[in-house]
């Protein structure tokens, strides 16, 4: 990559992050919401087997779906995000990392999805959504944060009511979210008929509650779920675990 390459697709304002994977780069803007671990764990508990395709809704800065091409050998990755900006900042990390031929960053809506996309053509589908409902707390007053944490522009619903339509039977949806909205999770997943088939807890420390949980789904399949072992993020000094 040469410099005059890296002055075009970067822009006044942001930054360049090392992913620590397989010499890839992210563009981010520290002015509005930059991926966090939530993300990478995601991106560590879906499967991805050679070959298949996998959409990611509300892919925000490309982050899941460019982890996604090196940990796997998917065949294609689409991220799908409604903001403009936010999807072309994604292109860019896209084209960046010389990724064009696997990763398509597409500006859509997620309520929409289904008419954005062939019907039953995903074999996965990844979503790290917003984690809020609209009325919970005070919104951030930029509007990509807002977007990023409450759902604004999109709902739990929506995000699973587009991935029954879009995934393939037997395919498989993978979600990081917020524990205190499990109950609710598993109850709308079974009604869109993708079945939680694994749950696994992330926790700060051994001795605290979990912060973030990940979840797999898979279109049509019969009950049984099964709880991995928690992930913990930190050991009791404060060294990182993970």
């Amino acid at each position: 990559m040469t410099n005059e390459k890296r002055e075009d697709l970067i822009r006044p304002g942001e930054r360049l992050d090392d992913l620590q994977i397989g010499g890839l780069e992210l563009i981010q803007n520290p002015a509005g919401f930059c991926f966090g671990v939530d993300a990478v764990f995601l991106s560590d508990f879906a499967k991805v087997k050679p070959g298949e395709t996998v959409l990611d809704m509300g892919t925000g800065n490309g982050i899941i779906p460019i982890l996604l091409s090196a940990k796997t050998k998917g065949r294609k990755f689409t991220g799908l995000e409604i903001q403009p900006e936010t999807a072309e900042m994604a292109r860019r990390s896209v084209k960046y990392n010389h990724l064009e031929d696997r990763i398509e960053i597409v500006t859509g809506d997620i309520r929409e999805a289904a008419d954005l996309f062939r019907p039953s053509f995903f074999d996965v589908i990844t979503t790290n959504p917003p984690y809020m409902l609209a009325e919970h707390g005070l919104q951030n007053p930029d509007g990509a944060k807002a977007v990023a944490r409450h759902e604004v522009l999109c709902s739990l619903d929506d995000i699973l009511r587009e991935s029954m339509r879009l995934l393939q039977d037997k395919g498989r949806f993978y979600m990081v979210h917020r524990p205190f909205r499990l109950t609710e999770i598993l109850m709308k997943m079974n009604h869109y008929k993708i079945e939680p088939k694994r749950v696994q807890f992330i926790h700060p420390y051994i001795d605290k509650e979990p912060v973030l949980v990940l979840i797999e789904g898979v279109r049509g399949a019969k009950p049984r779920v099964t709880v991995e072992p928690p992930i913990i993020i930190y050991d009791s000094d404060g060294r990182r675990l993970c």
